[in-house]
């Protein structure tokens, strides 16, 4: 059984926040096949555990994550090993979305390829303002196309398309001001801007964030008409909930409300 130091994914609980570090830094925390299933496993417990609120995705060392791990995939170059890694890394990344729970991204260093992916499918992103970004595949002949497609769904089509093929980096300003991250922080200060952030959320009704996530992504699919149906089946949902009563009662009483939970 692998000790703590030897994880590939850290998690520590506090205050409702459960925060799960990439902790590979000697490989600036490769998603390599080993990496994916860990950190799977991971966000699973967290969406089972009802004392969770948020979850924040954190890494050691110098880098926040510097996409897949190349060595590996040169070592097995079999299809059949490239579409079941890519598969997995699919499902991980989709993860993220289905999870009840709010995800924050704490970015610092590099975040490439599908380090990059990790950062668009997360739905909050606050990173140092010394942070760099890029999908670099390009640059070693491999069209980075699976990290496309969250990139594509952040930021916009030309923005995303010249990242894709350049492989240039961009600052965090420049990810804040194209919508990859929510903003940048002077890397001393980035700690305290995700735990604001996070406490913000947890003051909200947990039951009223895990269907407004699932609907945002759902009606992000469709066409305006279906969007308009199911959000409003949602909130005629949300509005039988106990945490809408709740919610209600302690506004019209001038009182904090107090929340059942998902």
């Amino acid at each position: 059984m692998s000790t703590e130091s030897e994880a590939y994914v850290l998690r520590q609980d506090e205050a409702g926040v459960a925060t799960l570090t990439l902790n590979r830094p000697g490989q600036y925390n490769a998603l390599s096949s080993a990496m994916i299933g860990a950190l799977a496993d991971a966000l699973k417990a967290v969406a089972e555990d009802r004392a969770i609120r948020v979850v924040v995705l954190a890494a050691a060392g110098k880098a926040f994550c510097a996409g897949h791990d190349l060595k590996e995939m040169r070592a097995n170059p079999s299809k059949a090993f490239q579409q079941a890694l890519f598969s997995r890394c699919g499902k991980l990344m989709t993860s993220l979305l289905a999870l009840p729970q709010p995800v924050i991204a704490r970015v610092h260093g590099i975040a490439t390829a599908a380090g990059c992916q990790l950062v668009s499918m997360c739905d909050l992103a606050v990173a140092a303002d010394t942070a760099r970004f890029a999908v670099s595949g390009i640059n070693v002949g491999l069209f980075c196309s699976t990290p496309a497609v969250g990139l594509s769904r952040n930021v916009g089509r030309k923005r995303a398309f010249e990242m894709l093929v350049t492989g240039d980096f961009i600052d965090a300003a420049a990810a804040s001001q194209a919508g990859l991250i929510n903003r940048a922080v002077p890397a001393d200060a980035l700690d305290q801007e995700i735990a604001r952030l996070a406490q913000s959320i947890c003051a909200k009704s947990p039951h009223a964030i895990a269907i407004g996530k699932r609907l945002f992504y759902r009606q992000l699919e469709m066409g305006i008409e279906a969007a308009y149906q199911v959000a409003g089946e949602t909130m005629a949902c949300n509005m039988m909930a106990e945490d809408a009563a709740e919610g209600i009662d302690a506004f019209i009483a001038k009182r904090p409300p107090v929340w059942q939970g998902r």
